[in-house]
């Protein structure tokens, strides 16, 4: 059974950093892609990154290119999302998401097959 688990969501204050992090067990298989979305109080989830776990190449929404990191360690089944110059509409409960098959960048959730929990992070101003 494939399990999604986020760490590194805390309280931040504006323009500091954060590193998530998002540890994937029970993978018999390696996921074409590892997603990161969020999910604001009051607003559906939305797409933040996602990176193709082989190519390592990654897509980002505009509101967070520039500042927001993906990257994955293979070895560990685990994707990050740096993120820095926080602001305060990055607060979010971010979830991270793994997909099983598909070659394209996955940008809507249903592309995703497997979800963690959520993480909270809070960005004071």
């Amino acid at each position: 059974q494939v399990q999604l688990e986020e760490s590194g969501g805390r309280l931040v204050q504006a323009g500091r950093s954060l590193r998530l992090s998002c540890a994937a067990s029970g993978l018999t298989f390696s996921p074409s892609a590892m997603g990161w979305f969020r999910q604001a109080p009051g607003k559906e989830r939305e797409f933040v990154a996602t990176i193709r776990w082989n190519r390592g190449d990654t897509y980002y929404a505009d509101s967070v290119k520039g500042r927001f990191t993906i990257s994955t360690d293979n070895t560990k089944n685990t994707v990050y999302l740096q993120m820095n110059s926080l602001k305060p509409e990055d607060t979010a409960v971010y979830y991270c998401a793994a997909r099983s098959q598909g070659w394209l960048f996955a940008l809507r959730e249903y592309e995703y097959d497997y979800w963690g929990q959520g993480t909270q992070v809070t960005v004071s101003s």
